[in-house]
């Protein structure tokens, strides 16, 4: 059983078919006691990080997400998601982020276009459980403004290029989560929830 977290921002419906389609069980659902009872839970995200802060917080789901990662249940973060794990973002001021994994949210430099939208390659590292059986060069589709930049490199599960490097998606222990929407990334998406169901 995968539960997808509805704090009121998020893609749900799409990473929920995903899944479906897959031959997994998922149920989107707001209630803390059913996200706690799953076997895997999924943090989607499409938005303002504030507001997203917000949101977790006015429903609780902040200390459901700390609980799940205490009891080691798989944690997945989409997007947005991968985002509020983070200590804090520079999204339109500074912004204190869950803070699970150390490091920070920043503002994709102003010389890149922004948003970075589209598809792009993605290099993971070799030991990924998340990547694993994936070739080399898959591309994925982005659409976001600002980049997670983890104070410790081995949280790091993959890279992209946009002109600079930066970290794409991380796993270490029970919590994985990517930048890019594996639910809009065809095959090679799929394949990650595949791999992310499958632990």
């Amino acid at each position: 059983m995968i539960a997808i977290i509805d704090y009121g921002m998020g893609n749900l419906a799409s990473v929920a078919n995903a899944f479906a389609k897959l031959g997994f069980e998922a149920y989107i659902t707001s209630d803390p006691e059913m996200v706690l009872q799953a076997d895997k839970v999924v943090l989607p995200g499409v938005g303002a990080f504030a507001d997203a802060m917000h949101n977790l917080k006015k429903t609780g789901m902040d200390q459901v997400i700390y609980e799940t990662v205490k009891r080691n249940t798989p944690l997945l973060g989409v997007c947005l998601g991968l985002q509020l794990l983070f200590t804090s973002s520079e999204e339109n001021g500074f912004r204190q982020g869950l803070d699970i994994v150390k490091g920070q949210v920043l503002r994709i430099p102003p010389h890149y276009k922004v948003p970075h939208m589209g598809w792009n390659e993605v290099r993971p590292r070799p030991e990924s459980r998340l990547f694993k059986g994936i070739p080399a060069g898959s591309y994925y589709y982005f659409i976001h403004s600002y980049y997670v930049a983890p104070e410790d490199a081995d949280w790091s599960a993959a890279v992209t290029d946009y002109g600079f490097d930066f970290t794409c998606a991380i796993e270490k222990n029970n919590i994985f989560a990517t930048q890019f929407h594996p639910e809009k990334s065809s095959e090679s998406g799929l394949y990650i929830l595949k791999n992310f169901g499958g632990m």
